[in-house]
């Protein structure tokens, strides 16, 4: 077996990538496939913390006419849910997990505490963060790079529901162009959608890679994990 490339990690998984097939909520085969090739990372020794989206459930800009720190409150209980089948998927296979959440909800989850979460990886357990970064007007893609940061995480794995970074919309436009290598002042600079400003600034400042790959393909995650190239790299 190939070593992994890295030993810690920070996977960031769309919401709408847990719904599979589905246009909303969580399609239980995608959710298993996921889990089962995160498994196999952790089956490697690589120390793994997820940050999950909500967007399968609800997103703050579909509130329409609703003030924006409440439909952004409302996003954030949506992580919620998709953190705790992520939990209950990898406890199923026999995987310690922890979830931490940005916004205390003792009943069901550990408040977010740095030191703990680290503890939390060094025991090797899987970390899913939840609730984004507690705060509205910030993206689920900002906490992915705050907690990268914050727990010393060697690179981002951008788990989205299109293989790479392009100049324009693959959905949209056929001719659409992927990128195999971008700088952040790249993807500052051409105003591509593949992470927000502020997140990307955030992994600029502290010299996070992130790769961009899609997860259409669950093996793509250990693919990612063990160096091999797939999707978009920005650093």
């Amino acid at each position: 077996m190939h070593e992994p490339k890295y030993k810690r990690v920070m996977i960031k998984i769309s919401g709408e990538a847990l719904a599979g097939s589905k246009e909303s909520g969580i399609d239980s085969e995608t959710l298993n496939e996921i889990s089962d090739k995160i498994g196999e990372v952790y089956n490697m020794g690589v120390e793994i913390a997820i940050v999950v989206g909500g967007g399968n459930f609800w997103r703050g800009r579909s509130g329409k006419g609703m003030d924006r720190t409440t439909a952004d409150h409302m996003g954030m209980l949506a992580t919620v849910i998709n953190a705790l089948a992520l939990q209950d998927s990898f406890e199923a296979r026999g995987i310690p997990t922890r979830v931490q959440t940005a916004i205390e909800m003792r009943q069901i989850a550990e408040p977010y505490i740095r030191r703990r979460a680290v503890r939390h990886l060094e025991k090797k357990r899987i970390v899913i963060f939840a609730c984004g970064t507690g705060n509205p007007y910030f993206s689920t893609d900002t906490t992915a790079a705050l907690r990268a940061a914050e727990i010393d995480a060697e690179v981002i794995l951008l788990a989205k529901k299109v293989d790479g970074v392009y100049d324009r919309d693959p959905k949209t436009n056929p001719d659409a162009k992927k990128f195999d290598r971008l700088t952040y002042i790249d993807v500052l600079n051409k105003g591509l959608g593949v992470m927000d400003s502020t997140a990307t600034s955030l992994c600029m400042d502290n010299k996070i890679p992130i790769l961009v790959f899609g997860l259409d393909e669950p093996e793509n995650i250990k693919k990612a994990v063990l160096g091999e190239v797939i999707g978009t790299s920005i650093m």
